[in-house]
């Protein structure tokens, strides 16, 4: 942080797409020196394809950065059996500690519906045989996506789940953190028009909440319009602090602590 008192962890990001081709070294420097303690780079692309090893590739070059991987529901129709393998080989770096970002997206329906839920279903299987948690996407799709995890993550097996870039209503936020989710809110809840999902924020207590960039989308206020990057984290962690009204520092400490403990990590 610019006053040095408390350190960040971006919960969610996508330094490995070809958007940071060219300064990735600099980007992770400005995110340290802006106080963000740890990054999750969460991979995404075909799972046929290298998409999913430079997300684990800079996990591994950089300290305290690690790394998740499973297939996007915009994917899901690439899915198979050699698209499991693939990842689960990856999963063997211990570096990755989450499978994700998986689930439903019916606003762009680039894959069909029915093989998302297909899919959706086969990943929280496959992550749970390898006792790491999910990370799921949801867009439009609040209602399946709850009754898909109340029917696969009930078992006392379940290794936990982030809701990642929290974009529904606090009726969902409650259902899912009876679950035991975590919910991560990214910059666009700094926007001037997204009140629902700062209501959906108030009923989150900090114990269950995360903050992520998801870069290098959904840049938050004031940056809004440039790229995104992990060190604008803290615009989104001091937004929600004064949401919440509480310090900053105890934001960042609460959301830093909550990130460490899912994930079993000491940094």
């Amino acid at each position: 942080m610019a006053d040095g008192t408390a350190f960040l962890v971006d919960s969610h990001c996508h330094i490995d797409g070809d958007a940071f081709d060219v300064d990735r070294d600099e980007v992770v420097q400005r995110a340290k020196d802006a106080g963000v303690a740890a990054m999750l780079v969460v991979g995404t692309g075909d799972p046929h394809s290298d998409d999913f090893r430079k997300a684990v590739a800079a996990a591994e070059k950089y300290e305290n950065v690690f790394a998740s991987v499973g297939v996007h529901p915009h994917d899901a129709k690439l899915y198979d059996d050699i698209a499991e393998e693939h990842l689960v080989e990856l999963t063997r770096s211990e570096k990755v500690i989450a499978w994700g970002e998986i689930g439903l997206d019916f606003y762009y329906d680039h894959s069909p519906r029915d093989v998302q839920r297909e899919v959706f279903r086969r990943q929280i299987r496959k992550a749970c045989d390898l006792e790491l948690p999910i990370i799921i996407h949801s867009r439009d799709a609040d209602d399946e996506t709850v009754e898909i995890l109340k029917e696969e993550c009930s078992d006392d097996s379940f290794p936990g789940g982030i809701m990642h870039c929290f974009g529904g209503t606090a009726a969902m936020a409650e259902e899912l953190m009876k679950l035991g989710f975590l919910i991560s809110f990214a910059g666009n809840v700094t926007f001037k028009k997204a009140e629902n999902l700062r209501d959906a924020a108030r009923v989150v207590p900090l114990d269950r909440l995360l903050v992520e960039t998801d870069c290098p989308f959904l840049t938050p206020v004031p940056f809004r319009g440039k790229r995104n990057e992990p060190a604008y984290v803290e615009h989104t962690a001091r937004f929600l602090a004064e949401l919440y009204g509480v310090e900053f520092k105890t934001l960042a400490e609460t959301t830093t602590r909550n990130f460490l403990h899912f994930f079993k990590l000491e940094l």
